[in-house]
């Protein structure tokens, strides 16, 4: 793990506390959650919390790419999200053609590479060539990976991954004998992302404290984070705090220290 020093800051205000040595997690996945209330809230609708929420992606990925952060994850869009009212199905569907149109500026002046994992194949046409086109923009960068998690659900990726496992043995291509833990995660989204797969810190704002069928099988071992803050309002300050509250915690692995 990466460590740095980094003087602790409370929400809006710089801390007069001393610098702290932090170590900073290579993977950070985040549950994007509290749009629609933070919306509510100010009583707008619930598309106007979306908006703020996808400019906030921007926002949290600079600030995690100057920390050291190797791979952001961001959960944006879930396959049982297709049940919520055709409007705002559409509008969400929206959200990455106005993303990448508006900020791939900003990611390629921070090195960014952008990933996009899912079942991208059931998308409106032209959000999945938005997706596509983004992340042959930015391949040769070199920086952190800003993942999306966009029409993505863990239990139908394992069951993906069983399947095309499962076919390997009836080919003859693998024996049953075989199929081990790295089997399975070779056939999962994040079998791309190499060494940093599995997620070492998971955030989830706005006051849930559930996993929502994101990343079932890559964050066995991570460590959890569960703020109040809805992800409109949650900055740069909430990720550096999550990352200190992260770096306090013993990763033991099922094993002792």
């Amino acid at each position: 793990m990466q460590r740095v020093f980094f003087i602790a800051k409370k929400r809006g205000e710089t801390m007069a506390a001393q610098s702290d040595e932090i170590t900073i997690p290579k993977h950070v996945a985040i549950i994007m959650d509290g749009n629609g209330r933070w919306a509510k809230a100010r009583h707008l609708p619930r598309v106007a919390g979306h908006k703020e929420g996808m400019d906030n992606v921007k926002r949290i990925a600079i600030a995690a790419s100057h920390l050291g952060i190797k791979v952001l994850t961001v959960y944006a869009f879930s396959t049982e999200n297709w049940r919520r009212p055709t409007d705002e199905v559409n509008y969400l569907m929206g959200l990455p053609v106005r993303f990448f149109n508006h900020y791939m500026p900003d990611l390629m002046a921070e090195n960014v590479r952008v990933n996009v994992m899912g079942y991208l194949d059931e998308l409106p046409a032209q959000t999945r060539q938005v997706t596509l086109d983004a992340m042959d923009q930015t391949k040769n960068n070199t920086g952190m990976v800003l993942n999306f998690a966009f029409n993505y659900g863990a239990r139908k990726e394992i069951t993906t991954a069983v399947q095309q496992i499962a076919s390997a043995v009836a080919e003859g291509q693998l024996a049953v004998d075989e199929i081990n833990e790295k089997t399975v995660a070779d056939h999962l989204f994040t079998a791309s992302l190499g060494k940093w797969q599995d997620p070492d810190l998971l955030i989830r704002t706005s006051g849930e404290e559930r996993l929502s069928n994101f990343l079932l099988w890559q964050l066995a071992y991570s460590e959890f984070v569960f703020t109040d803050v809805h992800w409109p309002d949650f900055t740069s300050q909430d990720l550096e705090k999550a990352v200190q509250t992260f770096s306090h915690r013993q990763r033991r692995y099922g094993g002792l220290k």
